[in-house]
């Protein structure tokens, strides 16, 4: 443990003991409760926050609970995108871009493993916690709270537009007319109280049969999405082109955005991680990596065959910008059976709904840590119902207002990126501190480098993209 992390942490214990609600540790109590670090004469006199906050808990996770909270999160709607993508770039640099930056995200999520329990009798189970840590407390707070509590309650935000939406399309499909007889408000208010009713589990482990449902509904979708194509009509397959219609900085960059937000969970990985025992013999990081690798194997044959094979089949037929569901799934409806379109939405909704509460679950710790902190004692249940539904709330109205947020996804994703493929390379130096031009401090210097400056070029390329192709922002009209 280096001389600079230990007075880091130092001067965090010390900011949280007067109080302060931004950071996750342990805070004096006025009437003292023993604590896990009783029995050998530490933590005296200090509450057991760790043991009160929803995202540890439980400790009592496996390898298993950890591989479907990691595939819940991490193989979302986003896959969808993927076909878009390749649309605008082609078959060559789409599928490069595609393979360094899964590379590059499977990289970044091993640092953070094993960063997670790199200080001796601390464990890093919230991203913020770690930037701080690695950053100092200005800086740590500056750089890490924005991105992670956008990640977490814009995500879940995003996810009632789109399941909202797909819901309003699922009962397009089924009705036997072409009227509709739920409006876009009504379809996002359905999701938004099945989703807060979701997040009512009282911890991230006990999230786990959610998690479970969650992965095995983006598998099917994903399945089903990529083999659909393979059925199709030989002939058809003659009149498909992949000529790149538009080869503008903008839409290019546009375009390796879609990919760059289809790699996103970094922002959970510390706090699945958490949810794991952990000792000597045996720490959380060879069980958590071991859910890794599991994990993302699955996430990279599902995201590889849907962006392959559904570029393959419809070409340059896809539309190259995307769109909040995939705009491509719309030639599934025409394609194919209306239980084939059916099966697609519903397990696009299971999976919208049961990675909602995954999502939360980062702005549900936060706020239950401030009220921690203040009280001195445990949420009760109907504090911590409570503190769900307002967030559930905060996140349905800004749906509603900003119900066109899905298309401003690179725009707004491009600083969450760093989260991402940054930050956990510039954690690793500050943390270990390897020798200064040793090879794990060029290629961490490198690559998070290399992030900075992608999010800046992705941040400059989406302002051109929708200077030039415009966005009707339907302010509080869904």
């Amino acid at each position: 443990m280096s001389k600079k992390a230990l007075g880091i942490l130092l001067d965090l214990e010390s900011q949280e003991s007067c109080g302060s609600p931004s950071f996750m540790s342990h805070t004096p109590s006025k009437d003292p409760q023993p604590t896990s670090g009783d029995d050998d004469g530490g933590d005296v006199g200090m509450i057991p926050l760790e043991e009160w906050l929803p995202i540890t808990e439980s400790r009592k996770g496996n390898v298993f609970t950890a591989t479907f909270h990691l595939l819940c999160s991490g193989l979302g709607f986003q896959v969808l995108l993927l076909p878009a993508a390749f649309a605008a770039l082609g078959w060559v640099w789409g599928i490069i871009i595609l393979t360094v930056g899964f590379a590059w995200k499977l990289y970044t999520t091993w640092l953070l493993v094993h960063l997670h329990e790199a200080v001796h009798g601390t464990r890093f189970s919230r991203y913020l916690r770690l930037a701080i840590a690695s950053f100092g407390v200005k800086l740590g707070k500056l750089l890490g709270i924005f991105p992670v509590m956008y990640l977490s309650g814009g995500a879940c935000s995003i996810l009632v537009i789109t399941g909202g939406k797909t819901i309003k399309q699922l009962v397009h499909i089924m009705s036997e007319d072409d009227t509709v007889p739920l409006t876009t408000l009504q379809c996002f208010v359905i999701f938004s109280c099945l989703a807060v009713v979701l997040s009512q589990f009282p911890n991230l482990n006990s999230l786990f049969g959610l998690s479970l449902i969650g992965g095995v509904m983006a598998v099917a979708y994903s399945t089903a999405v990529w083999s659909l194509p393979l059925t199709r009509d030989p002939q058809s397959q003659n009149n498909v082109t992949y000529a790149i219609k538009d080869t503008s900085f903008d839409n290019i960059f546009n375009a390796i955005g879609l990919i760059a937000i289809s790699l996103r969970g970094n922002n959970l990985i510390l706090e699945i991680q958490g949810t794991l025992p952990s000792d000597s013999k045996n720490p959380s990081s060879k069980t958590m990596w071991r859910a890794v690798v599991i994990s993302h194997l699955i996430i990279a044959v599902c995201m590889f065959l849907v962006s392959i094979v559904v570029y393959w089949a419809y070409g340059d037929e896809i539309p190259a910008t995307g769109g909040p569901i995939g705009n491509y799934l719309t030639l599934y409806e025409q394609d194919y059976s209306k239980r084939a379109a059916c099966f697609i939405h519903i397990t696009f909704i299971f999976n919208c709904l049961c990675s909602y509460p995954i999502n939360l679950m980062p702005a549900c710790d936060n706020a239950e840590m401030v009220y921690v902190t203040k009280s001195q004692k445990p949420c009760s249940v109907f504090v911590r119902m409570m503190l769900r539904v307002s967030l559930g709330l905060v996140c349905f109205f800004i749906a509603v207002g900003f119900s066109f947020l899905p298309y401003l996804a690179v725009l707004i994703g491009a600083v969450a990126l760093l989260v991402t493929f940054t930050y956990p390379c510039f954690m690793w130096i500050s943390i270990k501190q390897p020798e200064m031009k040793s090879l794990m401090w060029l290629i961490n210097v490198f690559v998070g480098s290399l992030g900075a400056s992608l999010s800046v070029l992705l941040v400059v390329a989406s302002a051109l993209f929708l200077a030039e192709k415009g966005l009707h922002a339907n302010f509080f009209r869904p």
